[in-house]
C-alpha cells in the first residue's frame, strides 16, 4: 500500500506522463516476457508444429500405404473372384455333362434290361409252346396206344391174332429185302 501510495504521489508531482500510466507498464512488461520468452516459446510451439508435422506426414504415408496394399488386396480378390467365378462355371458345366452321360447311360441300361428280360420272356413262351407241343404229343401218342391196345384187344379176342401173325410172317420176306 505505500508503494502504491508512493507512486500516485509522484505521478501526481510529475503531472502524469506517460510513464506513469500503468497502461504503458503493462505493454513494457508484455514486450519483455514476449522478448524474453517469445524465443524459447516460439522454439518450442515451432518443435511441436514440426513433430505434429512429422506425425501428420507419418500418418500420410501409413494412409497411402495401406490404400495401396488395400488396392492391391482389391484386385486380386477380383482376380481370385474371376478364377473362382470361371472354375465353378466349368465345374457346374463337367456337374451338366455327367449328369447327362449318367442319364444317357442309365437308359441304354435300361433298354438292355427290358431288351433282356422280353429275350427271357420269349425264350419261356417258346419252351412253354416246346413243352406244351411235346405234352400234346405224347399225350396223343398215349391215346393213339390206347385206342390201339383196345382196337387190338377186340380184334385179336375175336380170332384175328392167328391172322394178323400169318399176315406178318407172309410179308417178312418182302419187308426184309
Amino acid at each position: 500500500m505505500i508503494g502504491t501510495a508512493w507512486a500516485a504521489d509522484a505521478a501526481a508531482e510529475h503531472g502524469g506522463g506517460f510513464l506513469s500510466d500503468p497502461a504503458f507498464w503493462v505493454g513494457v512488461a508484455f514486450v519483455l516476457f514476449f522478448a524474453l520468452l517469445g524465443k524459447t516459446m516460439w522454439k518450442r510451439v515451432s518443435d511441436m508444429l514440426d513433430k505434429r508435422t512429422a506425425a501428420i506426414v507419418r500418418a500420410l504415408g501409413d494412409a497411402e500405404r495401406l490404400r495401396d496394399e488395400a488396392l492391391k488386396a482389391k484386385q486380386e480378390a477380383e482376380r481370385t473372384l474371376a478364377r473362382a467365378t470361371t472354375e465353378s462355371g466349368a465345374i457346374i458345366q463337367h456337374a451338366r455333362d455327367e449328369a447327362q452321360r449318367m442319364q444317357a447311360k442309365a437308359a441304354a441300361s435300361l433298354q438292355a434290361a427290358v431288351a433282356l428280360r422280353e429275350q427271357q420272356a420269349l425264350d419261356r413262351i417258346a419252351q412253354s409252346e416246346t413243352a406244351a407241343a411235346k405234352q400234346v404229343r405224347d399225350t396223343a401218342v398215349d391215346v393213339a396206344l390206347s385206342a390201339t391196345r383196345a382196337l387190338l384187344r377186340e380184334q385179336v379176342g375175336a380170332g384175328r391174332s392167328e391172322a394178323m401173325i400169318s399176315e406178318a410172317i407172309g410179308e417178312l420176306p418182302r419187308r426184309l429185302h
